[in-house]
């Protein structure tokens, strides 16, 4: 299978919001169902698009998932400060796993940032139980930053990872 990543289209958010909820809810990430509030920001790819750059996975015409980049300065990021790039909501449908889509995603972030003049780390966050999309960040090259892991909200720790460029 060929995989094209690119910028999302507008027409794209939608579904790219679905897939990206109902991955996150299917591998049990969120603490409640539809109703979660996180949910909600995971379906809003029209608001991660305004303050930074979605890319997606595409193959044969079908969207496989997609991550949001944020470059230096954007309000989309979590944990970058000076000179770092983050991305963040990573996802690629359950049923397009093993393919190689979620690398190619990690990738293109990286690619984006090696280019933009001035950053020389990318970082992001995961949570604990996200231990196949780690073991594709370490292989990467990315490695773990325990003193900058975080809790956005009461019981949720996540784990950060940083790779210099």
């Amino acid at each position: 299978m060929d995989i094209v990543i690119r910028e999302a289209r507008p027409d794209e958010y939608a579904e790219l919001g679905e897939i990206t909820a109902q991955a996150y809810l299917k591998d049990g990430l969120l603490d409640q169902n539809e109703t979660d509030d996180y949910a909600n920001t995971l379906r809003d790819v029209a608001r991660r698009a305004a303050h930074g750059e979605i890319l997606v996975a595409v193959a044969d015409d079908r969207l496989l998932g997609g991550v949001a980049y944020a470059p230096p300065g954007s309000e989309l990021a979590d944990i970058a400060t000076g000179g770092e790039a983050e991305f963040r909501m990573l996802a690629v449908a359950r049923e397009a796993r093993g393919r190689g889509a979620g690398e190619a995603l990690v990738r293109a972030c990286i690619d984006r940032a090696r280019a933009t003049e001035g950053v020389t780390r990318i970082v992001m966050s995961t949570q604990p139980a996200m231990r196949g999309a780690q073991r594709l960040y370490e292989r990467l090259g990315f490695t773990r930053t325990p003193e900058r892991d975080w809790s956005p909200v009461p019981r949720l720790e996540l784990l950060t990872y940083g790779l210099d460029l």
